[in-house]
């Protein structure tokens, strides 16, 4: 299966259940493993049969700003969604971590795979 991926697209947004987090921005990091067949990009060499991964970034990065959102699990099912429905990608496997959010750990998060590879 060939993937295209994305790499610690860092979205700063208002996210958590403390009040105090719904007051301020927070760092989130989003990896992405996309299921996409290359082989015609490739072979084409243009990009129109290509999976943009600045085009997904940016609609990534504006659906996780639009509004709060309490939890990363929902965030995860936001980008999966989102991917599949917008992107016709069949198969998606989103990793989002919290960094900072517990003061002995770099970074908390989840990890969720939809579709069918």
């Amino acid at each position: 299966m060939d993937k295209v991926l994305i790499r610690e697209l860092r979205i700063e947004t208002v996210i958590g259940i403390y009040e105090w987090e719904k007051q301020i921005h927070q760092s989130l990091l989003i990896d992405l493993d996309m299921a996409w067949d290359n082989r015609l990009a490739a072979a084409s060499d243009d990009y129109q049969h290509a999976l943009c991964y600045e085009t997904v970034s940016n609609r990534l990065t504006a659906l996780i700003t639009e509004k709060p959102i309490e939890l990363i699990e929902t965030v995860a099912e936001m980008i999966a969604t989102c991917v599949m429905s917008e992107f016709n990608v069949p198969w998606v496997k989103v990793k989002v971590m919290k960094p900072g959010a517990v003061p002995t750990a770099s970074a908390v998060g989840v990890e969720i795979e939809r579709g069918y590879a």
